[in-house]
């Protein structure tokens, strides 16, 4: 029996007694009568069902379920009686087809409404469906699968255990228990639903009455369902749609990586759900095992799948979700209406389905066969292997000059190296030789005749030696000199010249060098394979389909496909046959097609139609339904076999488009018109059909998806970007956002995309390990044309030339024009100054630089037009290499531009490609093809280059996290070691996991508690450890050095918030120091080796034009995403660490920097060479920094080594991107600049030349780098794409544009640069700066780590032990010293046991006052002597005060040295009392205050000035630039300022004057005076007056030196830039 409801939401399917004789026809109103009558008993049960039934379900596990109102429901019931109610058998073999459309079309069978049904974990009203990362139910084999209004039924078992059979045989699996869990059953419809089982524990309270009964699937039952698939319109109207669900299942194939959809799903997720709908929960929180053990064993199932039902395995569980610890219940969701899935027929499979060879079985190829015709068919894949083969074989392995097997020493060419310092002593290791021969050699001698001093040590007759056969290896490193390059340009000379560090040489034959990274004739057979060698690579997502796990599961699936049609009982084989079909999809990024569903769904309908109706079956199947009404024609196979061979064939699809075929092998035998590009109008269209792999994560976090699609050209988008409409998500095999919308090329492509790897991940949820990013399959259907597109390149006739002269121009145009070209960059070109350009393009030719931007200013890039644009193109002068690197911009996307680039661009050196090999791999992202001119170049340089292919491997390997371009990057990394030999794929891949143990070892110790990290460092590192008992491993950071094995005890950590670690390695050369780095995890480091590469290459350019400013250059690694290794520059400190030594408030004082370079270069001629070198690269920094606008600049990321060299680490922040503190900036000042750096500078408090020297190295280096501005802003431009938090768009570059000044002269700008020194110096934001980081970084840590020194002034610990003890100390005597101020110093006369002679050192006020506060930090509960008070009234650097110094210091000693032994012998106190190299010198040197450099000599006028005098567009400039080493009569600091005429002047109107200087004798002003409206004939009868005064508040201003220059004497047409004595000449 069955009865139809219209209004209760339950509508249940039959009558009283279907005489089996009826064949009336049920009408409308006939069915509207049955539904009241149902509505009206149901209403009528409904209070005996409620009377009856209670049940009470655990509130431990589940809420309580909120039931919908009846409105809400739409389920159809097939109810069966226990005793009076029992259903009368259906004849369904009497009903006619007509009959059966009629039953299905009619109103009652189905309705249009959504239909919603209860689910468990059942939801509060105000929250609706969410998802789970865990693994999903057991369910039955097949799901629910056709679409419709789905109608449910509710069904609680009854005792009755009697198992239902099918007519085929097939019993579904039953309970044979009392119980009383639901089953939910529905038919098919449009919208894919599956029900949800309630616990068995849990109150169930309908609203109204619904009646219970067993659960029942009847035989006749199933033949009315089967009969009803058969009809016309039930195909027709697309009921038969099938969304399916398999079992989750674990992967049977090894080293096959699942989907995480096919893992972590909830049985809810299988809902296909609006997600406008669904709502957005805090915390998710899982049941445990225990809890979810008692889950329903009885699946609800689609009617033709009813008889797979299975008991759910009880080790799966179900989820139920709960918000801040509490469950909810309430309304389920409904679909959106506007989501209709297309219902997609299977297309015509002719050709693709082979014949049968015999009956039962095909022709269809083996797995392996496909895949390897897969492979074939991929035509580009296959040309750029091809390709690169070619390439391969032009350098062949017995090619020493391009197969070394080793690394060459970088070279630097470097100007001015002869002169001062220009010979170097030279330490050079020979075989048989026990000591080293040394000698001293020029720096511009070549390595060769290097090579031939050394021979003549070991043969008499150098004519019979083969020098050439000779090389010199840098001992410590795996590395030689190139022989034809001179000593000093090599990089690792130079920076022992820098460290002033022995140069340690070795002399060897190529035969005894080291070659094991050189190819071997076995890598030259070996084909090229890009997918080969990528197994070591770590990816960022899912691995790509590879062959051998594909091939094992389409055996499997073939396996069962045989089975499956061997065997009687078919249902269970096809569910297997199914799970293999998912398995597959899974394996191939979660991808299923349209005809896959539509294939399966066929497949599910026709195992479940009886026997006798196969031929009407497969004549549906056919794709005519019309026909299978009336009869049509019968097709006597199989119908199963022919839904197999349908999903095959699908199958098959599928595996080609994944390898992105673009024609199917039969589209290729066919012949096809071809049509040029440029003839055809029309409109790129396709269609984004939808996106598949998508993570159950985003269904939590998302609601409405879209896209956004754009076509761009040269940078540009070609038309407004087209947003799609926004749609929810699917459900199939797998998730899917599907829209299904038309866009505006042939086939169907998937494009890989990938999410962001900062996406943060749900709350309360735990993101895999080692899964960076989320691999998504966008799926785009293009149409197929009927005929072929093909690109041809325009013809240009290669004998017209057509230049014309710039000196034929007007005037005013050329100005125009020259001012254009004379830009550093198209970027601040408008409009009509590009048209401008474009139009006098063939006046240009005398610029070649001037290119890129004649070429950004093409108005179009048409094909009608591009042979105009050609012609220009091979006219034009060849570029330089570094010029024509900007035309690999996005700017720049032709294919003949580029190809023209890289030609021009192969004159670029090894060493100039590798510093600028980043901006080279960017550039790959704006190649349309991946078999381009720059790919090509790249292996090749790296197939001659051990170094380069190095480094690119490592750029690479850390591209493929870019979500745009890491396919193509995979492709290139592949064809980098296929091609590079088996030696260096084996150095490449110990890095590699070299890097990974390192990683593994940060992470832990970054997790453990601060007292724990040592001993987890210290047992994480024995794993590094082991690995070098099996290997010997190149530096990732630097391939020349070679380590042997960890120095596990010299390992630590930093205490920063990264906890990064300090690598010690032991180097595998025995001449060899050992190896220092830090590694770092938790911290992008892309960024700062962007900004360590322009550094270098600014020092680059300032060695080339003579200007060495003692740059240190630290090398830095991105291994991986937030990982690196970065080089630790030895005998450094941070400038904190330094200014603390002096207290919290050190950084407000100027001399810690001072001495803590004295002690460690105590003597004279070592401080000023330390002074030196900081001064110059101090200078270096400041422009370095502020041209590439580094921030967030504090005390902590500022390091000083103590040779005096200065450097910046921690690039975090830079373009100007300030780090603020709260609405402020922190960097308020251009560059850091403080007083402690300039008192190193001055040598004291006061302005010296020194200083002077300073200002003018800055803005010589800043010139040098505005010269090459366009560099610059072209190298940055190319890291646009990069994904630099900092540096994403053009407007990121305007910073480094406006800081450049390029628009100014170097006049100009030196007087910018030197006003920025002023303002930073004159800053006290810096020193707060530093000031606040002090105290955000105060810590008590008692005593320094033994690395550290324990008193500033002293660079070791000393105890008695070795010292002695004392028996007798007291304060001598003082002595007043300069250094260069006057101050006093306290001679301490100490007497040790076991001596008869005192020794004596020399101590300061400040270091007793350091050595009392360390004390008191040690003993705390100690009670020490009291200090005298540093504070005294009026002067403090007084004789006055010396003298009651020494009493007091001296009580002090005696009381300290009666105290407790404890106190008295601790190594603090022995230390103070060592003597040190400065107290050796000390005795004795004592300075007059008289014989002072300062001390003037009454009435004597002295000093010099520094002019610059040039001329130019009628206007005279005198730029002031330093005054030097002024005398006054008092002896006092004056306050200068300078005072010029151009004389005769009558009037006094040509009086210029600058800013005046306060208190110093060395004045620095940078200041342009000018004088306009002069002609030069006027100029030359005139003399410039110059006065230099000082300026008195309390008196008249006093003259101070002066002089006249006849301009006469000058060539005003060039500057002129010297020194002029000053003399006590008359003046004005």
């Amino acid at each position: 029996m069955a009865q139809i409801s219209s209004n209760n939401g339950f509508k249940q399917c039959s009558s009283s007694h279907l005489d089996p004789t009826r064949t009336k026809e049920v009408d409308k109103e006939e069915a509207l009568q049955m539904e009241a009558e149902a509505l009206a008993k149901l209403q009528k049960d409904r209070q005996v069902t409620d009377s009856q039934r209670s049940f009470e379900w655990s509130s431990s596990t589940r809420q309580k379920a909120q039931v919908l109102n009846k409105q809400d429901y739409d389920l159809m019931v097939f109810p069966e009686s226990e005793s009076h109610q029992r259903a009368v058998d259906i004849d369904v073999e009497k009903l006619t087809q007509a009959e059966l459309e009629r039953l299905l079309l009619d109103d009652g069978f189905e309705t249009r409404r959504t239909p919603v049904l209860p689910v468990t974990p059942v939801l509060s009203p105000s929250f609706s469906a969410q998802l789970y990362l865990r693994p999903t139910i057991q369910r039955g084999p097949w799901l629910p699968g056709l679409s419709g209004p789905s109608t449910y039924t509710s069904i609680y078992p009854s005792t009755y255990s009697k198992q239902a059979a099918f007519q085929n045989g097939f019993n579904p699996r039953m309970p044979t228990f009392p119980s009383t869990e639901p089953i939910y059953l529905r038919l098919p419809g449009q919208t894919p639903y599956f029900s949800y089982p309630l616990t068995p524990t849990t109150p169930f309270h309908p609203q109204g009455s619904l009646p219970i009964y067993g659960p029942v699937v009847s035989p006749d039952m199933a033949k009315l369902f089967d009969k009803i698939a058969s009809t016309s319109e039930f195909l027709k109207n697309g009921k038969a749609r099938t969304d399916l669900e398999i079992t989750n299942s674990k992967a049977t194939v090894n080293n096959l990586q699942v989907s995480p959809e096919t893992e972590d799903i909830s049985k809810f997720d299988w809902l296909d759900l609006d997600p406008l709908s669904k709502p957005k929960v805090d915390n998710v929180e899982v049941l445990d095992q225990e809890e979810y053990k008692h889950v329903p064993s009885l699946l609800a199932e689609d009617p033709w799948d009813a008889v797979l039902l299975e008991v759910r395995s009880p080790a799966s569980g179900h989820l139920e979700r709960k918000m801040n610890g509490k469950s909810f219940s309430g309304a389920t969701v409904t679909r959106s209406q506007s989501l209709n899935i297309r219902t997609t027929h299977l297309t015509e499979v002719q050709g693709q389905i082979p014949q049968k060879d015999s009956p039962g079985t095909n022709s269809l190829p083996t797995g392996s066969s496909l895949l390897q015709q897969i492979e074939v068919q991929n035509e580009e894949m296959t040309a750029f292997c091809q390709s690169i083969a070619k390439l391969k074989n032009k350098f062949p392995y017995f090619n020493h000059c391009t197969n070394p097997g080793y690394l060459l020493s970088p070279v630097t060419v470097q100007r001015n190296v002869c002169g001062e310092n220009a010979s170097v002593k030279v330490s050079i290791e020979i075989e048989g030789f026990q000591l080293p021969v040394t000698f001293t050699c020029d720096v511009s001698s070549t390595v060769e005749i290097i090579i031939m001093q050394a021979l003549c040590w070991v043969h008499d007759d150098l004519n019979q030696v083969d020098v050439g056969s000779y090389v010199l290896k840098v001992c410590g490193q795996e590395e030689v000199l190139q022989n034809n390059h001179c000593l000093g340009s090599h990089e690792h000379i130079q920076n022992c010249r820098k460290w002033d560090t022995e140069i340690k040489l070795q002399l060897l034959t190529f035969s005894a060098m080291c070659q094991n990274l050189a190819r071997t004739a076995e890598d030259d057979e070996t084909p090229v394979d890009l997918n080969k060698y990528l197994y070591q690579i770590e990816k960022p997502y899912k691995e790509v389909m590879t062959r051998h796990p594909v091939e094992e599961l389409l055996d499997s699936y073939h396996n069962q496909v045989e089975l499956a049609l061997q065997i009687e009982n078919q249902y269970r084989a096809v569910d297997q046959v199914i799970k293999a079909v998912r398995k597959i999809c899974s394996a191939l990024d979660g991808v299923e097609t349209p005809a896959i569903t539509e294939s399966i769904k066929k497949l599910k309908r026709a195992v479940n139609l009886p026997r006798s109706k196969s031929a009407d079956v497969t004549s549906l199947s056919g794709g005519d339904t019309s026909k299978s009404s009336t009869g049509g024609s019968l097709n006597l196979e199989n119908p199963v076999q022919v839904s197999m061979d349908q999903l095959t064939a699908a199958i098959y699809d599928l595996l080609r488009l994944h390898a992105n075929s673009v024609r199917s092998p039969e589209d290729c035998t066919h012949s096809r018109n071809i049509k040029e590009a440029w003839t055809t109008a029309d409109q790129l269209q396709f269609t984004i059909f939808a996106v598949h792999g998508i993570s159950s994560n985003w269904i939590s976090n998302y609601e409405k998806y879209y896209l956004i699609c754009s076509l761009s050209h040269n940078g540009k988008d070609l038309f407004k970007p087209i947003q799609s409409k926004k749609v929810g998500t699917y459900r199939n095999f797998f998730y899917l956002i599907k829209w299904d919308e038309l866009f505006l090329t042939c086939g169907t492509k998937l494009l890989y995309l990938w999410t962001s790897s900062h996406t943060n991940p749900s709350p309360g949820t735990i993101p895999k390990k080692g899964c960076v990013m989320e691999r998504i399959v966008l799926q785009v259907d293009f149409p197929s044309p009927t005929f072929d597109i093909i690109y041809t390149t325009p013809q240009v006739d290669r004998g017209i030339i057509q230049q014309y002269n710039l000196e034929t121009l007007e005037n005013d145009i050329k100005e125009k024009l020259l001012d254009i070209l004379h830009r550093d960059s198209s970027l601040g070109l408008s409009k009509e100054d590009k048209a401008f350009l474009w139009e006098k393009r063939y006046y240009c030719f005398k610029h070649p630089n001037c290119l890129p931007k004649i070429l950004a200013s093409a108005p179009n890039w048409k094909w009608v037009n591009l042979a105009k644009t050609y012609s220009l193109l091979y006219q034009w002068p060849p570029l330089y290499p570094l010029a024509a690197l900007e035309l690999l911009d996005s700017k720049f996307a032709d294919q003949e531009v580029r190809t023209l680039a890289m030609t021009w661009i192969e004159a670029i050196s090894d060493d100039e490609l590798t510093d600028l090999l980043p901006q080279f791999v960017q550039a790959l992202k704006y190649e349309i093809y991946l078999n381009s001119s720059l790919v090509h170049f790249l292996l090749s340089r790296a197939l001659g280059n051990i170094q380069i292919a190095h480094n690119l491997y490592w750029l690479l390997k850390d591209a493929l996290h870019d979500t745009q371009f890491g396919t193509r990057y995979e492709h290139v990394l592949g064809a980098l070691l296929s091609i590079g030999g088996k030696r260096l794929r084996e150095e490449l891949s110990k890095q590699t996991k070299f890097v990974q143990l390192l990683g593994g070892v940060a992470e832990k110790v970054k997790q453990a508690s601060g007292s724990a990290r040592q001993v987890v460092l210290q047992r994480s590192m024995e794993r590094v450890q082991s690995f070098f008992l099996r290997n010997r491993c190149r530096l990732p950071l630097k391939p020349s050095l070679v380590a042997k094995e960890l120095n596990i005890k010299s390992c630590s950590f930093f205490s920063s918030n990264a906890v990064p670690l300090k690598v010690t390695m032991v180097n595998a050369d025995p001449m060899g120091e050992e190896i220092n780095v830090m590694f770092k995890v938790g911290e992008d480091l892309r960024q700062d080796m962007l900004a360590l590469q322009m550094i270098k290459i600014m020092d680059k350019i300032w060695l080339k034009e003579g200007l060495d400013l003692r740059m240190v250059i630290f090398r830095c690694l991105s291994t991986g995403r937030d990982r690196g290794m970065v080089e630790l520059v030895p005998a450094s400190d941070t400038l904190r660490k330094i200014q603390v030594e002096y207290g919290v408030t050190g950084s407000f004082k100027d001399k810690p920097l001072a001495e803590w370079l004295r002690k460690y270069n105590p003597s004279e001629e070592e401080y000023e060479k330390a002074s030196e070198n900081f001064i110059y690269s101090c200078a270096g920094c400041c422009v370095a920094t502020y041209v590439l606008g580094i921030c967030d600049r504090h005390n902590d990321n500022i390091m000083l080594r103590s040779t005096g060299h200065m450097f910046h680490i921690d690039f975090g922040k830079f373009l100007g991107h300030a780090q603020m503190f709260g609405s402020f900036k922190r960097d308020r000042a251009p560059f850091v600049l403080t007083s402690d750096m300039a008192y190193v500078i001055n040598g004291g408090e006061k302005p010296t030349i020194r200083f002077q020297l300073f200002v003018d190295l800055c803005c010589q280096a800043y010139n040098l780098i505005r010269k090459q501005a366009n560099l610059f802003l072209n190298l940055l431009s190319l890291m646009i794409p990069s994904g630099l938090p900092e540096l994403t768009s053009i407007q990121d570059l305007k910073y480094v544009r406006d800081a450049l000044q390029p628009q100014t002269t170097d006049a100009e700008a030196t007087i910018f640069f030197t006003r920025l020194i002023e303002s930073s110096l004159g800053s006290i934001a810096t020193k707060f700066n530093f000031f606040i980081h002090n105290l955000a970084q105060l810590r008590f840590s008692g005593l320094p780590s033994n690395d550290e020194p324990i008193l500033s002034f002293s660079p070791k610990t000393y105890s008695f032990r070795q010292d002695g003890r004392i028996k007798e100390v007291s304060v001598f005597t003082y002595h007043k010293k300069y250094n260069p101020d006057k101050h006093y110093i306290y001679v301490v006369r100490i007497l040790r046991e076991g001596q008869f002679e005192p020794s004596f050192v020399f101590r300061t006020f400040d270091e007793f006052q350091e050595l009392h506060n360390k004390l008191s930090i040690i003993f705390p509960l100690w009670k020490l002597p009291g200090f005298p008070n540093r504070m005294v009234l009026g002067r403090t650097h007084i004789k006055d005060v010396a003298a009651k110094r020494k009493i007091e210091l001296n009580s002090y000693l005696q009381s300290l040295m009666r105290a407790s032994t404890d106190v008295a012998e601790c190594d603090l106190v022995c230390t103070f009392f060592h003597p040190l190299l400065r107290d050796e010198k000390a005795e004795g040197i004592t300075r007059s205050a008289g014989a002072g450099p300062f001390s003037p000599t009454a009435g004597q006028v002295g000093g010099a000035v520094k002019l610059s005098i040039s001329y130019r567009n009628g206007t005279l400039f005198i730029m002031v630039m330093h005054i030097k080493d002024l005398v006054t009569e008092d002896g006092a600091d004056p306050n200068p300022y300078v005072k010029t005429y151009l004389l005769p002047d009558t009037h006094k109107t040509s009086k210029r004057k600058t800013k005046i200087s306060r208190k110093t004798r060395n004045p620095t002003f940078n200041e342009m005076l000018v004088y306009s409206g002069y002609s030069q004939e006027t100029l030359r009868q005139r003399e410039l007056q110059l006065s230099v005064l000082s300026a008195e508040s309390l008196r008249e201003n006093f003259f101070l030196g002066g002089i006249t220059l006849p301009l006469k004497d000058f060539n005003l047409s060039k500057e002129t830039v010297k020194w002029y004595q000053l003399t006590a000449a008359t003046y004005l």
